[in-house]
């Protein structure tokens, strides 16, 4: 689906009962690709279904406290670079794409999980699958149990869409350029919050996750780094977020596939509480174009050193 920055709603709505999420993404195509680089934000959705909130013990605002908010603008740049841009619909309390496709708590539950199910994994254990069972801040989303055909419909129709289209972006890239490079887009709390290994400290700037040097090219850290560092952005690598399952899964230098993930503050460009766009919005948008021409400028060795 091709659609303009301009044309992409800015609140969040609630979607009518019948055709929910068709598709369940958008993707912003550039009129030709002319880079290696594929850009996803899998939390930046903002369509709340009628059913869901009618189930959950929280309201729109908290519930909207687990969004990445605005994220999809802020790397609107990439398309006039020269790159596509994916984005999820659907809102991470609702269904989160960067978690295994069957990462669920058994606890939630009235039936059996299947025995594919991850039921064991720490983002299971601290609440946050597949299916999250809190918000970021730790409160519980559902007033009830659900049964697994639940979860089994949201898995099927908006997961595995979102990662076949993702997955296809990707292929078509290397196919076209040798390599592809997956930059994963994301936002943090200014904060740390009690779910998190640093609650109640302040975060630097900027995040750049690459699983501990082993989902990218070090090169790309590195001039990420470089370049955001030399913006006057104070930048870590790998704390408290080193890159989830879109960045580990998708990550594979030795493949000519290179992942890494962005974490921006989100008080660099929003009002964290009102959920609202501060006007320092577009600098920080601009900001993103800049760093994602400055990483255009690596050669293809960095990205087939290690092939």
């Amino acid at each position: 689906m091709n659609i303009h920055p301009s044309q992409r709603p800015a609140a969040a709505t609630e979607l009518p009962a019948k055709g929910l999420f068709q598709p369940p993404f958008e993707v912003i195509y550039p009129a030709e690709q002319t880079i290696p680089f594929v850009l996803s934000s899998p939390h930046s959705g903002r369509h709340y279904p009628p059913d869901f909130l009618a189930s959950s013990q929280l309201d729109l605002a908290t519930l909207r406290r687990s969004e990445d908010s605005f994220i999809e603008e802020l790397f609107a740049g990439a398309c006039a670079a020269g790159a596509p841009l994916l984005h999820a619909l659907f809102p991470r309390a609702y269904l989160d794409p960067n978690r295994e496709p069957y990462e669920l708590d058994p606890a939630m539950f009235e039936d059996a999980l299947p025995a594919y199910a991850n039921t064991r994994s720490l983002r299971v254990a601290g609440g946050l699958g597949t299916l999250a069972r809190v918000v970021t801040d730790g409160a519980e989303i559902y007033q009830r149990k659900m049964v697994f055909a639940e979860a089994e419909d949201r898995i099927e129709t908006l997961y595995l869409p979102y990662h076949r289209k993702l997955r296809e972006l990707l292929d078509q890239t290397k196919a076209r350029f040798g390599y592809a490079v997956l930059i994963d887009c994301h936002s943090m709390p200014s904060i740390g919050g009690p779910m998190d290994d640093d609650p109640g400290h302040d975060r630097a700037d900027i995040v750049l996750g690459d699983r501990f040097g082993t989902s990218c090219a070090p090169s790309l850290t590195q001039l990420a780094e470089d370049t955001l560092v030399g913006m006057g952005y104070t930048v870590v690598r790998n704390n408290p977020y080193a890159g989830g399952y879109t960045t580990d899964h998708y990550g594979r230098p030795m493949n000519a596939v290179h992942a890494l993930q962005i974490e921006i503050n989100r008080a660099l460009y929003m009002d964290e509480e009102r959920i609202i766009r501060s006007p320092s919005l577009p600098k920080i948008s601009q900001d993103m174009s800049r760093l994602i021409a400055a990483l255009t400028t690596l050669g293809t060795t960095s990205f087939r050193s290690r092939l």
